[in-house]
């Protein structure tokens, strides 16, 4: 029996290749308030769909949007139905998606090979944007390069950053007009010894750790400043990209690898974070700041993660709720604000997950 909560969790995953096609499965899974089993949800979505990434409507969550292996999807009655919006291309990877804070009519998905783009329409319909593109810092092979992040400033919402796993990090100031790639600054701290990594990608020296690119998080509290997670932990710019500082998030955990990282819907200056061991581990850990990322303190007590934690989803209206889930497989959660967590395994043969949300 996994669980009998109060909130609806979406949890979303991708199928094995190769020699675990057979024993690696993916999909769309929902489990519903009071419900006591995960369901799989495909009413409408590709055959055998692989999903990296859950976006609930910020005015709405019966509809949801998600990142599929033939573009983005769109339910209007909290995942029960799905319909496959219009789209330039046929089977593009999409691996993340945004929607604009004041005007939700307008919003972002990015796709792998690295590409972003836009819709004026809530989703009906969307376009490429060619301007919005990685100059190339880094290789690797086998791996397509991906927009994994696209961040919009909530306070100047015509500022938006879009991380791109491994390629570093692109800054618009006018709306998606135009973009600056502020990836640099970011190569120059690969040259210190700690922050030099790289686990096989080419042409980039030791920089692919600073440039491995996973969230990027802008608090109300402080627009001006943005913080991104990245395989070597967290970084922050009070300038626009134009350089970044190291948080030394290492002060606070054993684990820096960061996979997620985001805001508090409810208080602007509360984070939460996904810090783990590695891309693929057995180790991984969720924390909290209360003082605009300044300090850390752990928070998943009392549950093992076993792997690396992926994805962070808060609660839009229950400041109570907050949800990870682990790349293995495992949905860990609380409904109380931490002061007890449930384990809430996926269905078996369920690994390479990516995405989590609730409402």
């Amino acid at each position: 029996m996994v669980g009998s909560g109060k909130n609806t969790v979406l949890a979303g995953a991708v199928w094995g290749s190769g020699e675990a096609a057979e024993r690696i499965r993916g999909g769309l899974f929902r489990l519903r308030p009071g419900a006591s089993e995960w369901e799989a949800v495909a009413n409408g979505l590709p055959e055998n769909v692989a999903v990296r990434a859950i976006v609930l409507h910020p005015r709405d969550p019966n509809t949801i949007f998600v990142g599929t292996q033939d573009g983005p999807y769109r339910s209007s009655d909290g995942g029960g139905q799905w319909e496959k919006l219009s789209f330039p291309e046929p089977g593009v990877v999409i691996w993340s998606i945004a929607i604009h804070p004041t005007q939700p009519d307008i919003m972002y998905a990015g796709a792998a090979p690295v590409a972003l783009y836009r819709s004026e329409d809530g989703g009906d319909n969307w376009r490429h944007i060619p301007q919005a593109e990685s100059t190339g810092h880094c290789e690797r092979e086998g791996f397509d390069t991906r927009v994994i992040s696209i961040t919009f400033n909530p306070a100047r919402p015509e500022e938006v950053y879009v991380g791109i796993e491994v390629g570093g990090v692109l800054h618009s100031t006018d709306g998606g007009k135009t973009w600056t790639d502020v990836s640099s600054p970011l190569i120059e701290l690969a040259q210190l010894p700690h922050l030099q990594n790289n686990v096989g990608g080419r042409h980039c020296g030791h920089c692919e750790g600073m440039l491995d690119t996973h969230a990027v998080a802008i608090s109300s509290a402080a627009p001006g400043t943005a913080l991104l997670g990245v395989r070597m932990g967290i970084f922050r710019t009070d300038d626009g990209g134009a350089s970044w500082h190291d948080t030394e998030v290492g002060k606070f955990s054993p684990l820096t690898y960061c996979r997620a990282l985001i805001v508090s819907p409810h208080d602007p200056d509360v984070f939460y974070t996904a810090l783990s061991e590695a891309a693929a581990s057995t180790v991984g850990s969720l924390y909290r700041s209360d003082d605009g990322a300044k300090t850390w303190k752990r928070i998943d007590h009392g549950v093992e993660a076993q792997s690396t934690v992926v994805g962070l989803a808060a609660h839009p209206t229950d400041p109570a709720s907050l949800y990870c889930v682990t790349r293995a497989g495992k949905v860990i959660g609380t409904e109380d604000n931490g002061d007890s967590w449930r384990e809430l395994p996926l269905p078996e043969g369920v690994h390479d997950v990516y995405a989590v949300a609730c409402c």
